[in-house]
């Protein structure tokens, strides 16, 4: 069917259904016209993040029982030099801060139950001297 301009007979009386169906002009209404490309590449960049944050997230067994390992060896220092510090009656609070923090990581599990049992008893050690120093 040919369409010879707005005063085509074909297209007047015809419904709606039967316009489109007759191969009329094609055009998008306000609504559906596509957002602008940026929103769309924004989301992809977005999902593209996620995948890296969640392969970030992915750890291997062997990492896991060397951060714990630094974690523990970290605590036993900072015991150390509390003790150092009770020798020499030269304690302070700033040392019982960094105490505190370092045994905040003592309690995640390495997957290694021999690894854990240990960092279990420095922690448990970390929280005895605090209690006597007072420390919360």
């Amino acid at each position: 069917m040919r369409v010879n301009g707005p005063n085509g007979a074909a297209l007047a009386g015809a419904p709606a259904k039967a316009r489109r169906a007759a191969g009329g002009t094609f055009s998008l209404g306000e609504q559906d016209a596509p957002r602008n490309a940026a929103a769309a590449g924004g989301l992809r960049a977005i999902s593209t993040v996620d995948a890296l944050i969640a392969l970030q997230g992915v750890e291997n067994p062997t990492e896991r029982k060397k951060r714990a390992v630094a974690k523990g060896r970290n605590a036993l220092d900072m015991l150390e030099s509390l003790k150092i510090g009770l020798l020499d009656g030269s304690i302070d609070r700033s040392a019982l801060a960094r105490l505190k923090v370092a045994a905040e990581g003592l309690t995640e599990g390495s997957g290694d139950p021999g690894l854990d049992a240990v960092l279990g008893e420095i922690d448990l050690r970390v929280a005895v001297e605090l209690a006597k120093a007072g420390v919360r």
